[in-house]
């Protein structure tokens, strides 16, 4: 009688919400390999995931934009697609997408809300998805993840969920994210040709990431004469025209390296590479570099808003994200404070290892229980 985790998002690879599904399930399964079954939808771009390809697994064959609108005209007609998880006793919708069930208890993560509070970051059509859908399945779902405590006070603020129907769990660092030899940071350098001196943002390049305001505090910084560079690390993702228009025009901008996507296995020595990782945004519902990076040994400077503090605790530096002066004043600090940056690298390696798969994998296992002791 398995647990159903849907991993739709890692077989569509769907950036930090597939990063999200793939590791649970791995490490559920590598912990509590009897109890754990896969649910995904499918189609001719679905790759799914290699580590977990002895999982018993269940499939529908949709496409990814069909599937949502047959789940959200599932819900909206009180249907029930119980049929589709045999012998289930839970089902975890580990995206924004909570199939309707009716004898079977649901767990839904939520992972921000960030099309409610800045619906100009998001396309049109995704949007109008979620704003419409997203308090359905929240309403609906028996209980919900969500994976900063700045999660959870959005939810109860602008969905007046019951608290005690949130469970806060956070992420982790994969356990690969840790400091890298001399020998692999050269070799990161020369094969996504790093420069010497250099912060790194690493995420899908979209508006909250807020990449233009860091690219002001690079113009700054280099003409104080401060020897830096931006690389930054991720594919194009969506209402990006205005950064790399902006980019063309600026002053620094053969200082910003834009290598794309870094696979998982390389990405280590990349954070260890440079002088410090910048993190920026005006929202994340948790922000996972910044624990890559301090897992890493590499300094952290960070926005104070949402989740962001929740993570970096003491262990990272913060500067109001709309505040370009603010935010080069402490990018600054790091790079010409060796005492600083070498006790931040300290600081953060010890705070990265509070967090870890393991222990989210249990406590997710332990709310499996809990509800399935109720139902």
């Amino acid at each position: 009688m398995p647990v159903y985790v849907d991993v739709s998002a890692a077989v569509h690879g769907r950036a930090g919400l597939g990063r999200y599904a793939r590791t649970l399930a791995e490490t559920l399964v590598a912990r509590y390999p009897d109890e754990i079954a896969l649910f995904y939808n499918r189609d001719r771009a679905a790759r799914p995931v290699a580590s977990l390809h002895s999982v018993p697994a269940r499939t529908v064959p949709l496409g990814y934009k069909l599937w949502r609108m047959a789940v959200w005209l599932g819900q909206l007609m009180h249907l029930s697609f119980d049929r589709l998880l045999p012998g289930a006793v839970l089902y975890h919708a580990t995206e924004h997408l909570l199939m309707p069930l009716r004898g079977i208890p649901t767990v839904l993560t939520v992972h921000d809300l960030i099309y409610r509070l800045f619906p100009q970051h998001h396309k049109r059509l995704n949007y109008w998805f979620l704003n419409a859908a997203m308090p359905l399945f929240v309403a609906r779902a028996d209980h919900i993840v969500a994976i900063s405590e700045a999660t959870k006070r959005d939810l109860v603020q602008y969905y007046r969920v019951a608290p005690e129907k949130v469970t806060v769990i956070y992420e982790a660092a994969a356990a690969h994210f840790q400091p890298a030899s001399a020998a692999a940071v050269a070799a990161a350098r020369a094969k996504y040709h790093l420069p010497e001196h250099f912060m790194l943002h690493v995420g899908t390049i979209e508006p909250r990431k807020n990449l233009a305001r860091v690219l002001a505090a690079l113009e700054q910084l280099r003409a104080e004469g401060l020897d830096l560079a931006l690389v930054i690390v991720g594919s194009k993702g969506w209402l990006y025209e205005d950064f790399f228009a902006r980019l063309a025009e600026s002053p620094a901008r053969r200082a910003v390296i834009l290598p794309g996507y870094v696979p998982d296995e390389d990405l280590p020595a990349v954070y260890a590479a440079a002088d410090l990782v910048v993190m920026a945004s005006v929202y994340e519902g948790f922000g996972l570099p910044v624990l890559e990076g301090m897992a890493c040994g590499t300094p952290v400077a960070a926005s104070q808003a949402s989740s962001l503090p929740e993570l970096g605790g003491d262990a990272a530096l913060y500067f109001d994200p709309y505040d370009v002066p603010a935010m080069a004043a402490i990018i600054r600090r790091i790079c010409r404070e060796p005492g600083l940056a070498e006790a931040l690298r300290a600081r953060g390696l010890a705070r990265a290892a509070r967090f870890s798969w393991q222990r989210v994998a249990d406590e997710t296992m332990a709310l499996y229980h809990r509800l399935i002791t109720a139902s």
